[in-house]
């Protein structure tokens, strides 16, 4: 049925001020009525953003409910950075998931009058992907025109977001500002991860035998990439590392040592479109399989200090899971005090999309309780 004309944000969790959105449908969205705090998101979803102490926190993150259809969900990570970061963050944050729908929407009414049996509904999105009924075409087949269809609409969507930044000058100076994207889409049991810049998502899946495994289902778009550092030299740009820190390679304009971006993909940053930094996200698709536990979105101030596998350890053991992005937060938060003693802590936040129901916290402990009596790794 999709996002109503009527949703509505719930309020932000007070410890996270302005920087955590949900946003339900008032229509019903969400599927299955209210938590333990009555905010029925809290079912399939934990966020949290934790300032760090570089100033404000340049973080935003979202989690929409009935996105595309009734049980749809839409979530985002959202790393800002430079003068203006924390303003371009929330900006993409609350207009990027509704452009993104707004995008597949109109393809979706393109295949309508294309063909009498389109490929999305929104009572059933993913039917020919399940049984390759539809139109008579595969299984594998209908996943990639999924995929496609679902890429073409990111594709779109992250180009219009960065075309409307430029529009919003002078208010807000995009010139050396801009944020990461880091969004997964589920629809049924097809899940649509679109990626930008530097922040991260992780799958936690566990096998049969009970062993528990980080997937990174993204790309850290680092300057340091050979395909990315190629792209932006070919635009003029220049990529190197400052003396202080040889580990980071940075984009710089060709006659400038400005901005020094750490990134080489990013919404905003128009001073550096010319020169390669792209608005591109890199879009993949997966089934949700029965070992698919749940996803971590976290921005480059977790994973600059965990590991994947720390990350999906956290999440596993945190008691409740509403309260499982605030551990992972916490616990990069704490690891940035004692590593890096002498710098300051970057922003953590973090959204954990949880694909199986409530009993998952069980269900982990007792695969991990059969691997351990039997042996397994």
């Amino acid at each position: 049925m999709g996002i109503c004309a009527s949703s509505k944000r719930v309020q932000q969790e007070e410890d996270c001020d302005e920087n955590v959105v949900y946003v339900m449908d008032d229509c019903g969205g969400g599927g299955g009525g209210a938590g333990e705090d009555g905010h029925g998101c809290r079912k399939v979803a934990s966020l949290y953003s934790q300032k760090g102490k570089k100033g404000p926190n340049q973080d935003a993150v979202i989690l929409c409910q009935g996105f595309g259809m009734e049980d749809g969900v839409f979530c985002g990570v959202f790393d800002g950075h430079g003068r203006c970061g924390q303003y371009v963050s929330k900006l993409v944050r609350d207009y990027l998931p509704f452009m993104i729908l707004s995008q597949r929407n109109a393809l979706a009414l393109s295949a309508t009058d294309d063909d009498d049996d389109p490929a999305f509904s929104d009572a059933s999105p993913s039917s020919s992907s399940t049984d390759g009924s539809g139109g008579g075409s595969s299984p594998a087949a209908a996943q990639q025109q999924l995929l496609d269809e679902w890429r073409e609409a990111c594709a779109a969507a992250f180009d219009a977001m960065d075309r409307e930044l430029k529009v919003q000058a002078p208010n807000l100076d995009c010139s050396f500002s801009g944020t990461t994207a880091v969004c997964a889409i589920k629809q049924g049991n097809d899940l649509i991860v679109a990626n930008l810049g530097d922040s991260r998502a992780v799958l936690a899946t566990m096998s049969d035998s009970g062993h528990l495994a980080a997937v990174q289902l993204t790309v850290d778009h680092k300057p340091s990439l050979p395909g990315e550092a190629e792209r932006i030299k070919r635009c003029g740009g220049r990529v190197f590392a400052l003396k202080d820190e040889p580990s980071v390679a940075r984009v710089w304009l060709p006659g400038e040592d400005l901005p020094g971006l750490a990134m080489a993909r990013s919404l905003g940053d128009l001073r550096l479109k010319r020169h390669g930094v792209v608005p591109e996200p890199e879009v993949a698709h997966r089934r949700v399989g029965r070992g698919d536990l749940f996803i971590v979105l976290a921005t480059d101030g977790v994973w600059d200090v965990m590991s994947n596998e720390e990350v999906v350890s956290i999440v596993c053991a945190t008691a409740r899971k509403e309260h499982a992005a605030k551990a992972v937060a916490e616990a990069a938060a704490q690891r940035w005090r004692t590593r890096y003693p002498a710098s300051r802590v970057d922003d953590c936040s973090a959204v954990c999309l949880f694909l199986r129901d409530q009993d998952w916290g069980s269900s982990v402990a007792a695969a991990r309780a059969k691997a351990t009596a039997g042996g397994g790794r």
